[in-house]
């Protein structure tokens, strides 16, 4: 009888690092080649931003303040709701950015 609990646990234990694996890889980094990131002026450092073509960008405005962003405010990256999927970096900016409330 306990080595079937032994092999039941050792199965959740198993099943459960694949899944938190998965989650993992299914957050890939946003590149900032990405059709959509392009079209939103996405740049995973805010002080690169394009000034001449996006004049409302400030310097204080970053991922990881924003209201779309989906992390931690300390987290290096975390998910954004426009980009699904994919991890934007907690310094970067897009033309979307929606402060915080």
């Amino acid at each position: 009888m306990s080595t079937n609990r032994r092999v039941f646990m050792m199965t959740v234990a198993a099943v459960g690092t694949g899944l938190t694996a998965a989650r993992a890889m299914a957050q890939a980094k946003l590149d900032e080649k990405d059709p959509q990131a392009v079209s939103l002026g996405y740049v995973a450092d805010t002080a690169k931003a394009d000034a001449k073509k996006y004049p409302q960008h400030q310097a204080s405005q970053k991922c990881n303040g924003c209201a779309l962003f989906q992390g931690k405010p300390a987290d290096a990256a975390g998910p954004c709701s426009l980009f699904g999927g994919k991890t934007v970096a907690g310094k970067g900016w897009c033309s979307a950015w929606a402060k915080k409330a």
